[in-house]
């Protein structure tokens, strides 16, 4: 059966139903990355007055200097951390859900509001809570021997900053897996049942590898996520501290842009960022999705 297709009796009309949304793209995306690629080969001065063409300069000075690759280094970590922890808690979640409350909608309303909670007040929130003087966490941790104090510990910030990112995008991570789980055909599973696969070996071969479109889907959203939308969860818990144990690549592009008035190396930083983003989309979409089938 062949497609239908659109045919639009006015050649101009397609133009101008595209126009508002590429008007919002080159403005707000084109226009401001373009700005910073041309900023990132540039040395202007603390108060704007001066602008020096220098090549390459901001970026081998970037690749030499020991915060910036400890910076890579602890947002590698960062990312991984977080994405993995949030993915696998959310589909233990989901599986739950599918199994146990199937008809029930308000656990899933529940387990979908921190979704809605801004970054930067989950930042706030788990600070309070780990606070070392009136947090409740310490106060825990104490009586079972454990002294925390994140605001001296580098180990203990970055714990605090991957839990805090994670369980913010538990949510929507939950959401994608229990619509995936729910158009996982019953037959098969019950198929696999009587022939004898127990629960583990029928969710590994068999709901497992029909959830595999969801899962690139989120592993690709959620390496985006940490690498870029966790700016604001930094700010209000850690500021990068302490001693840059907590300073991953988007809020050191903020802190050498906007605190340190550096504005040629923030940019390089912010264009080094975008392509180790896009090249990260890329491998996944050039190697992971061969493995899955839709």
């Amino acid at each position: 059966m062949q497609a239908k297709r659109t045919i639009f009796p006015n050649r101009i009309l397609p133009y101008w139903l595209l126009l508002p949304q590429l008007v919002i793209t080159i403005i707000f995306f084109i226009w401001p990355a373009a700005q910073a690629v041309k900023s990132s080969f540039e040395r202007e001065d603390p108060f704007g007055f001066r602008t020096t063409f220098i090549w390459f300069e901001n970026y081998t000075r970037l690749f030499g200097d020991p915060l910036y690759l400890n910076s890579l280094w602890k947002t590698g970590l960062f990312a991984v951390c977080v994405t993995a922890l949030s993915m696998g808690i959310s589909l233990l979640l989901a599986i739950a859900v599918n199994r146990a409350l199937k008809t029930s909608r308000v656990y899933t309303t529940m387990l979908v509001w921190p979704y809605a909670v801004a970054p930067v007040v989950v930042g706030i929130l788990w600070w309070f809570m780990f606070n070392p003087t009136i947090g409740i966490a310490p106060y825990i941790l104490r009586g079972l021997g454990i002294s925390w104090n994140h605001r001296v510990d580098g180990t203990q910030a970055m714990i605090l900053v991957i839990i805090a990112a994670s369980w913010k995008q538990i949510s929507y991570n939950f959401l994608f897996f229990v619509a995936g789980l729910q158009s996982v055909p019953h037959s098969l599973v019950e198929a696999a049942a009587i022939d004898g696969a127990g629960p583990f070996k029928r969710f590994w071969t068999i709901v497992f590898p029909l959830l595999a479109p969801t899962t690139f889907f989120l592993l690709i959203v959620n390496i985006n996520y940490a690498m870029f939308d966790t700016f604001g969860l930094i700010d209000a818990t850690t500021q990068g501290g302490p001693a840059q144990a907590t300073n991953i690549l988007v809020y050191k592009v903020y802190s050498d842009g906007f605190l340190g008035l550096n504005i040629g190396s923030s940019s390089a930083q912010s264009v080094v960022l975008m392509l180790i983003v896009i090249a990260l989309t890329a491998i996944q979409f050039r190697f992971v999705e061969r493995r899955i089938q839709y």
